[in-house]
């Protein structure tokens, strides 16, 4: 059944109230297979908009040679141009939220590291060359799902990774799109044209400060700043194209905006249209968008074509709504997964420029692929307490850091209601000491399990890692939860390894897989900070309270030095240990 949902940010108020509406089955539907029909498919939606009609839809990236024959394109893998006209718009459902299918989905990147880094050579060797300045060089991630009935599941779990922006999911029969966009491609209404190209990106910091700090650090970035700019001036002459004379401005300019595992940058670019301008027009000026394109266009295309061996499709075309009266609003369909049948693909890239570095690009493809990492697997937050004689230890401090890490996913929080599942849990266990497991899902609800916990050990013997952890810098290890895969692969093999020492890419201690780690450095004792990579643990920020540790940066090469070693974590408390060698 071909069916849409649309829950849009206002463009002039993000916000404000959001556009939120659910479709079903369309009295037409509109499809452009040729270059040809392209245009005049633009024609019959604003004709049908400007009757009382809804059109929802899409243009794939492949669509632009009908807009210049200048531009190059694979082949395109499916319509060129597809909307649904709606009579009606139905109110967003009550359980479209809901997350109770479970949705799995294993993504492989499709682009090696080689690969990457030999389409890198050759884009700087164009810049170097004077071809062009910037080019947004992509490659799709793909998974499979075991059904299309866990699209829009997956469309749910995508919006609470990726909350906010320009959502859409859209079942076309032939393939499910499901699109959590952060990025406006345009909005056009009443004459008024606004653009708001999205360039420039920064990971998400480890605390509060350090958050703050590549959100400066990206406001004053030089590298980041020119990428924006080259975009904003591409955009202005795309605009000046339909606008009238003298109507072209740029009321903001390099703007943070912060995502959930991301900071990007965004500038705005407005004009007034011209008398007898068309929805057609519009697109013809503008698309495709010059942020997931590069400067010049047409050049950069080219070398897109070039590197990239398949179609983009929906991927970085133009996905959104024509509401009844002509007011469009297009996102730019980044952040998109598209499914048909079992196959799921979702396009990752980023713009590389002069100043651009391989590690740096390749690191960011990580951090904006990490939306899917958290949509793709059910989860659930956890916190594991110990309960001695029907009291809970240190509930208050496990609590907040729950809180913390509900309202970084999005999970609802009722503190009532959680803290009423623990003391239920402590009546119903008064004597004795237990391990107990808080659980709260993605829909708000606590559980709690107890384990009969025996004494805690005098003294540990800890194993270092024989590699670096890959993901400690990811929030599913600054944030507790049942996805545990990362540390499960450092288990103990060895009968006698209470646990592993952990350490990051860059050779830095930062924790066990179990617990924080204390080591005794000339003569105080210390605990790696958070920025290296690791989960803040409750008995760890104790003792960081109460002087008993202090942070600093302790590297493998430096263990040898080291004159004593701890294990802990609330559970436990302090254990000594020793390193195996």
């Amino acid at each position: 059944m071909i069916s849409a949902r649309i829950d849009f940010a206002d463009p002039s108020d993000p916000t404000g109230p959001r556009l939120r509406h659910a479709f079903g089955r369309p009295s037409r539907v509109l499809v452009a297979r040729a270059l040809a029909d392209v245009r005049p498919l633009l024609d019959a939606v604003q004709a049908a908009a400007e009757q009382g009609f809804w059109c929802v839809g899409y243009l794939a990236y492949e669509a632009a040679p009908a807009f210049d024959g200048a531009f190059s394109v694979h082949r395109a893998d499916g319509p060129l141009a597809w909307f649904a006209v709606h009579e009606t718009a139905l109110p967003w459902p009550d359980n479209a939220d809901d997350s109770a299918a479970s949705v799995n989905v294993d993504w492989q990147a499709s682009c090696s590291r080689p690969a990457f880094d030999a389409a890198f050579e050759k884009i700087q060797n164009a810049i170097a060359a004077g071809e062009l300045y910037q080019v947004n060089f992509t490659a799709p991630v793909q998974g499979q799902s075991s059904t299309t009935a866990a699209a829009p599941a997956l469309f749910s779990a995508l919006q609470r990774a990726q909350p906010g922006g320009y959502a859409l999911y859209l079942d076309t029969g032939e393939q499910q799109i499901l699109s959590v966009s952060p990025e406006l491609f345009f909005d056009w209404r009443a004459g008024q044209l606004l653009a708001r190209p999205m360039k420039g990106t920064a990971a998400r910091g480890d605390t509060p400060e350090s958050d703050a700090a590549q959100a400066e650090q990206l406001r004053t970035s030089v590298k980041e700043r020119a990428e924006n700019v080259m975009v904003v001036d591409l955009l202005r002459n795309d605009l000046s194209r339909v606008a009238q004379p003298f109507s072209v401005q740029v009321p903001r300019l390099f703007h943070t905006e912060a995502l959930p595992t991301v900071w990007q940058m965004t500038s705005d670019v407005v004009a007034r249209t011209r008398e007898g301008c068309t929805l057609a027009d519009v697109f013809a000026a503008l698309f495709p968008c010059g942020s997931v394109t590069g400067a010049p266009k047409v050049r950069a295309m080219q070398l897109i074509h070039a590197l990239e061996p398949q179609a983009r499709g929906v991927y970085c075309g133009a996905l959104g709504v024509v509401q009844p009266g002509g007011a469009a609003t297009f996102n730019v369909p980044i952040r998109t997964v598209v499914m048909r049948d079992d196959a799921l693909r979702c396009g990752i890239g980023s713009g590389i420029t002069s100043g651009a570095l391989a590690d740096a690009e390749w690191q960011e493809w990580r951090q904006k692929r990490a939306f899917l990492e958290r949509a793709s697997q059910t989860f659930e937050l956890l916190e594991t307490l110990a309960l001695d004689n029907g009291q809970l230890r240190a509930a208050t401090a496990h609590l907040a850091r729950m809180a913390a890490a509900a309202a970084h996913f999005g999970y609802p929080w009722r503190a009532g209601a959680v803290l009423q599942c623990l003391r239920t849990m402590a009546a119903d266990h008064p004597q004795g000491l237990w391990r107990v497991r808080l659980l709260l899902n993605a829909n708000g609800q606590a559980r709690a399990e107890a384990f009969a916990m025996g004494v805690s050990p005098g003294r540990v013997q800890l194993a270092l890692a024989e590699r670096a952890m890959a993901e400690a810098h990811g929030e599913f290890v600054r944030f507790k939860t049942t996805r545990r895969a990362h540390y499960e692969a450092f288990t103990p093999t060895q009968p006698d390894v209470f646990d592993t020492l952990l350490w990051n890419e860059a050779g830095e201690i930062t924790e066990c897989t179990r617990g924080n780690v204390a080591l005794r450095v000339a003569g105080r004792w210390v605990t790696p900070p958070l920025h290296c990579g690791l989960l803040g643990g409750v008995a760890r920020a104790q003792a960081l309270e109460t002087g008993q540790l202090t942070e600093a940066v302790v590297r493998v090469e430096d263990l040898p030095q080291v004159e004593g070693l701890a294990f802990l974590n609330s559970l436990r408390g302090w254990l000594a240990a020793d390193l195996r060698s």
